[in-house]
Formats: structure tokens, C-alpha cells, sequence
């Protein structure tokens, strides 16, 4: 079945769909750091560090964080989307860094050099991947010995109030980036490809107050993305019933975390 691991080409043609999705993190996330901040804080980064972004998506990671950042990052933006690479480099071009380019890119075909970055980074794309280990082994290959990869992906529990939701239109009651490649996947294939991986959990819970909000993430890629008038008309209802059992919200657990592995020298 169709869902938010497929279909790239329709999802991120540009960053509407994705903002859809990112508003209920953006607007209903309960956390002492944000997202952006907490991964910032985890990477192993040092002035002048050549840096690739594999999936860079419009860059919104860069854009919250350069402020934070060490000097004079050598930072590159690829993503398989031309619009999304444009997007990410425009955004960032303005921004403190050492220098910015773009570049359209397979991420199980790199077309960069081996040992070419210092710390290669790839948050919420894996699950995108027919084959994620080939993913994987192509950015150990364009890593520097001793260089760093980070991952971002969620867990099976992840947003479950939310996802059961969704049964409506046949899907699991899962996040389905996680049933693709989620906690345990990460785990086994970074420490197959680099012999270790480290793991920390962002600490955070979502209360959500608004159901459209809930909606229009929901419906912004298959299968709620093109159901039928009587299967939306189901899912605002069992939106409506889930926001009545919570008084007026949904409380909401999260599962993301950010794995780390280094290419042994």
C-alpha cells in the first residue's frame, strides 16, 4: 500500500506537502530544546568540517542551527528533488557558513569522491531507500577515515495515537517510516557497516489542540492523500472522537532518535 515512504517524486517535488506534515511538530512538540537545537548538540563538528546533507529536503535543519554551529562549515545540500536543492541552497546561501553548494543525488550513488566529507548527515530519508544498507555504504564510502555518519529516524511507537488513526483508510496503525526503517533497522545496518553506532533518544511528547492540523498531516500523502469523500469523512470523525476522549487534545508519545556511527580510521 502506498504511504509516506513512496512516491518521492510527487511528495517532494517542494517542501508544501512536507510543511503539512512538519507543522504538528513545529506547533505541538513539548520539549525543554527543539529538534533542530537537540540534533545540532549531538554532532561531532569542528570549524571548517566538510559537510554533506543526504536528503537535505529545503534545508529547514540548517537554517534553525547555523547560529549554533562551528565556523566555516563546508556544507553540501543534495537531494534527489531539483526543487528541493534549489530551495535548500537559496535558504542557506545568505547564512554563516564557510560556503554552500547544491547538488542533485542519488543517495545510493553519490556522485562524490571517496573520503570526500568529514561528517556526512541524513535525517528522516533512509526509509525512502529501496535498499537502505546501500544507502548506508555509500555515505561510509564518501566519509573521511574517522569521519562521522548521523541518522534521524523513529521508532515503531512513534505518534501511535495518531497513526491508529489512520486504520480508516486500511494502513497499520504505525508510522510507516518506522515500520521501513525505524530503531532496529538503523542499529543493525550502521553497526554491520561501521562495527559501532551510539543512540540517543530526543526527549519529547506532542499535545495537539488543533484537529484540522491533524488532518491535513494525515491526508498529505497516500493512501489519505486521494481517498474517497467517505473515507475522510470517517477519518474527521474518529479525528473528532480521539479529540473529545482528550478533552479538547490529543496527547501524543514520540519515539525520533539519532543514531552515530564513525568510520574506523
Amino acid at each position: 500500500m502506498s504511504s509516506i515512504t513512496e512516491g518521492n517524486a510527487g511528495q517532494y517535488g517542494d517542501s508544501r506537502k512536507l510543511a503539512a506534515r512538519a507543522r504538528l511538530h513545529t506547533e505541538y512538540t513539548i520539549a525543554e530544546t527543539g529538534w533542530f537545537p537537540w540534533v545540532a548538540a549531538q554532532l561531532p563538528l569542528k570549524p571548517a568540517d566538510r559537510v554533506l546533507d543526504v536528503g537535505c529536503g529545503p534545508a529547514w535543519f540548517w537554517a534553525a542551527t547555523a547560529g549554533l554551529l562551528p565556523e566555516n562549515l563546508q556544507l553540501t545540500l543534495a537531494d534527489l528533488s531539483p526543487g528541493m536543492v534549489d530551495e535548500a541552497v537559496a535558504r542557506c546561501g545568505a547564512l554563516p557558513f564557510g560556503s554552500v553548494r547544491g547538488c542533485r543525488a542519488d543517495a545510493a550513488a553519490l556522485p562524490f569522491e571517496d573520503g570526500a566529507f568529514d561528517l556526512v548527515i541524513a535525517m528522516h530519508m533512509l526509509y525512502h531507500l529501496p535498499d537502505p544498507a546501500a544507502g548506508i555504504a555509500e555515505m561510509a564510502r564518501v566519509l573521511k577515515p574517522g569521519g562521522f555518519l548521523a541518522v534521524t529516524t523513529n521508532g515503531i511507537g512513534n505518534m501511535r495515537e495518531i497513526y491508529r488513526l489512520t486504520t480508516v483508510f486500511g494502513s497499520a496503525p504505525t508510522d510507516p517510516a518506522a515500520v521501513a526503517f525505524g530503531y532496529d533497522a538503523a542499529e543493525q545496518m550502521m553497526r554491520t557497516q561501521f562495527g559501532n553506532v551510539a543512540m540517543s533518544q530526543y526527549p519529547a511528547s506532542m499535545r495537539i489542540t488543533e484537529p484540522e492540523d491533524v488532518f491535513l498531516a494525515l491526508t498529505s500523502y497516500p493512501p489519505g492523500e486521494g481517498a474517497g469523500e467517505p473515507q475522510l469523512s470517517g477519518f474527521r470523525r474518529a479525528i473528532a472522537d480521539a479529540f473529545r476522549q482528550g478533552s479538547g487534545a490529543l496527547d501524543v508519545s514520540k519515539e525520533t532518535g539519532l543514531f552515530l556511527s564513525r568510520k574506523t580510521a
